[in-house]
C-alpha cells in the first residue's frame, strides 16, 4: 500500500514540475501575433494561389500588416476592392493597381506550325520539354499538353482543339500567374490589360534566327527590326532575334502591327481597321493645259468700188 502511494505521489510531483516548466517556456518563448493579421486574412479570398508573391493568403496578410504600407502589394484574385478592405483594416491607403491578364505569346497553330513528329508519352508539358523538343520544328513554342489548364484554379484557360493552343478567358482570369509558372517554356506572360482592355504584344518567343524561325513556324518573329524602327515611343526592343513590346511605354498606335511582315504582332480587342476608299491613294489627275489663244486672221482688204463711166 505504501509503495502504491509513493508511486502516485511521485508521478503527481513529476507532472506538476513538468507543467510548471512548460508554462514557463510558453511564456518565455511566446510568439506574439498581431490580431490584425487574422482580420486581413478574413477579407482575402483564400484562394492561396500565390499570385501575390507570398505563400498563401495568410502569408500575404502578415506581409501587409508588418510592412506598414500597401505600396506594391496586390491580391490578384480580389483585386482593388479587396485591397480597399485591407487598407480600411490597417488604416492605410490602398495604392491604385492596374488590372492585368495572362497572355499566351505563341501563335503556332496547327496551320502555322505543322507537326514533324508524334509524342507518345505522358501528356505533360514538363516531361515533354525535358525529353525532346516537341512535335513541331519550333523548340520554343507551346507543347500543347495543357499543364497551364491544370494549374489554373479559376477555369480561366482552356486548350483550343482546332489551334492546339491555350486560350485565356479574360473575364475569369485573375492574373495569379499560376499558368505562367506551370509552362516550362514561358510562353504565358502576365501583362496589363491596357486602356479599354486593349493591348499590343509580340505573339512569339522564338529566339532562332529569321530563316530558321520562319521555317519552323510561318507566324514566327524573324528579328528583322522593322517594328523597332517604326515605333515612335521606343517601346520595342530587339534581343536574341526576338522583338518585345514594353507595355509601360506602348501607346497602342499599332504602327508596328502594320509593319511586321510575319504578322507576329497582335493588337488585341481593337476595332477592325477601316478599309481605304478606292483611289484614295491615287495621285490626282493633272490639270489640262490651257489652250493657246488663236491668233485672229487678218481681215481681207476691202475691194475698191468700180468707177462710174
Amino acid at each position: 500500500m505504501d509503495l502504491i502511494l509513493i508511486a502516485v505521489v511521485s508521478l503527481g510531483a513529476i507532472g506538476l514540475i513538468a507543467a510548471i516548466i512548460l508554462y514557463a517556456a510558453s511564456k518565455k518563448f511566446a510568439v506574439y501575433e498581431d490580431p490584425r493579421i487574422a482580420q486581413v486574412a478574413e477579407v482575402l479570398p483564400q484562394a492561396n494561389c500565390g499570385g501575390c508573391g507570398f505563400p498563401g493568403c495568410s502569408g500575404f496578410a502578415a506581409a501587409c500588416v508588418k510592412a506598414g504600407s500597401l505600396e506594391g502589394k496586390l491580391c490578384p484574385v480580389g483585386g482593388q476592392p479587396t485591397m480597399v478592405k485591407v487598407a480600411a483594416i490597417l488604416g492605410l491607403e490602398a495604392a491604385a493597381s492596374e488590372p492585368k491578364v495572362a497572355v499566351v505569346r505563341c501563335n503556332g497553330t496547327c496551320a502555322n506550325r505543322p507537326l514533324v513528329t508524334q509524342y507518345d508519352g505522358v501528356r505533360s508539358c514538363v516531361i515533354a520539354n525535358s525529353t525532346y523538343g516537341g512535335e513541331t520544328g519550333c523548340t520554343f513554342g507551346c507543347l500543347g499538353c495543357g499543364d497551364c489548364v491544370a494549374a489554373c484554379k479559376f477555369d480561366a484557360i482552356h486548350m483550343n482543339p482546332e489551334t492546339g493552343l491555350p486560350e485565356v478567358d479574360e473575364d475569369k482570369c485573375t492574373a495569379c500567374g499560376a499558368c505562367g509558372k506551370a509552362c516550362p517554356r514561358g510562353i504565358i506572360e502576365i501583362r496589363p490589360k491596357g486602356k479599354n482592355n486593349r493591348r499590343v504584344y509580340v505573339q512569339c518567343v522564338n529566339k532562332d534566327k529569321g530563316a530558321v524561325a520562319r521555317k519552323s513556324c510561318s507566324a514566327a518573329c524573324i528579328g528583322c527590326g522593322k517594328c523597332v524602327k517604326v515605333c515612335p515611343f521606343e517601346a520595342i526592343t530587339l534581343a536574341n532575334n526576338l522583338a518585345y513590346i514594353d507595355p509601360a511605354k506602348c501607346k497602342s498606335c499599332r504602327k508596328c502591327e502594320m509593319e511586321c511582315p510575319q504578322q507576329a504582332i497582335i493588337a488585341k480587342n481593337f476595332p477592325p481597321r477601316k478599309p481605304k476608299a478606292e483611289g484614295e491613294a491615287a495621285a490626282k489627275p493633272a490639270t489640262a493645259p490651257k489652250a493657246a489663244p488663236v491668233a485672229a486672221k487678218p481681215e481681207a482688204p476691202a475691194q475698191a468700188a468700180p468707177k462710174e463711166a
